[in-house]
């Protein structure tokens, strides 16, 4: 087996628990006090994710616009952050501030969504500034964006597999001949997509050929985390906090 891809990101004992958006279930996705919640609960891995307001201040938030979660409306990327401040998450909690996240929570690693491109400088130089490097992998659905990532921040940032680098992997656990750069420090992936099934024996035995991890999103259910567990995946993210932890103290892998 090659030898596994190290980073400071990754250093931990056992499977990586991330607390989904800080714990999405609890109806205060990406704010500050879910991630404090989830950070109470004894987890250290948290995944988020950032757009860009107008003015470039980068805001942790799912959505392009305000509408679905908050009591504001609009594209955040549309908006001013004197604006997108006053939104409130179900009414009660406000849009957070990437960089005050950072701060806040200073033993906390972050996974981050780039959701748009406007989004994504801003982001590095806001690792760059903090000296975060060791403490943020970063991914996204475009692939040209994680590529992006990568050359302008170069081996010092952890990042996933964007869309192809996934679509390569899937190949060749198959058998396919595929040209797959090892660029990453994990695959982060659905257990299936469009109703073809993503994680597997194959799957988690081909990543862990190149050296990756493989976290698998978004899984809530007890039973699946146990038999995605038993597969030998590294990392779950989920909404249902609480779940995850009884299920891996359970298993006496919680750290």
């Amino acid at each position: 087996m090659t030898t596994p891809v190290r980073h400071p990101f990754l250093d931990h004992p056992g499977p990586l628990p991330f607390a989904h958006r800080g714990g999405a279930a609890d109806g205060l996705e990406n704010t500050a006090a879910q991630f404090r919640r989830a950070v109470a609960a004894g987890y250290r891995y948290m995944e988020t994710d950032v757009h860009a307001t107008a003015d470039g201040r980068l805001v942790a938030f799912h959505d392009a616009t305000l509408d679905r979660v908050t009591d504001g409306s609009g594209r955040i990327a549309d908006l001013p952050w004197a604006e997108v401040r006053h939104a409130r998450v179900a009414g009660r909690e406000p849009v957070p501030l990437f960089e005050e996240l950072l701060e806040s929570f200073p033993q906390a690693r972050w996974n981050v969504d780039v959701k748009a491109e406007p989004a994504l400088r801003p982001l590095l130089e806001l690792i760059e500034r903090t000296g975060a490097w060791e403490r943020v992998c970063v991914g996204s659905f475009s692939q040209a964006r994680v590529v992006r990532a990568q050359r302008l921040a170069g081996p010092r940032l952890a990042t996933s597999y964007g869309t192809r680098g996934v679509l390569a992997l899937r190949l060749r656990s198959w058998g396919v001949p595929t040209l797959l750069r090892r660029s990453a420090v994990a695959v982060q992936v659905p257990i299936a997509r469009s109703g073809v099934p993503v994680v597997d024996p194959l799957f988690v035995r081909a990543a862990h050929a190149r050296g990756l991890q493989v976290h698998v999103w978004t899984v809530n259910e007890p039973e699946v985390m146990h038999r995605l567990l038993d597969l030998g995946v590294d990392g779950i993210m989920t909404d249902h906090i609480d779940t995850l932890r009884e299920v891996m103290e359970d298993r006496g892998v919680w750290a």
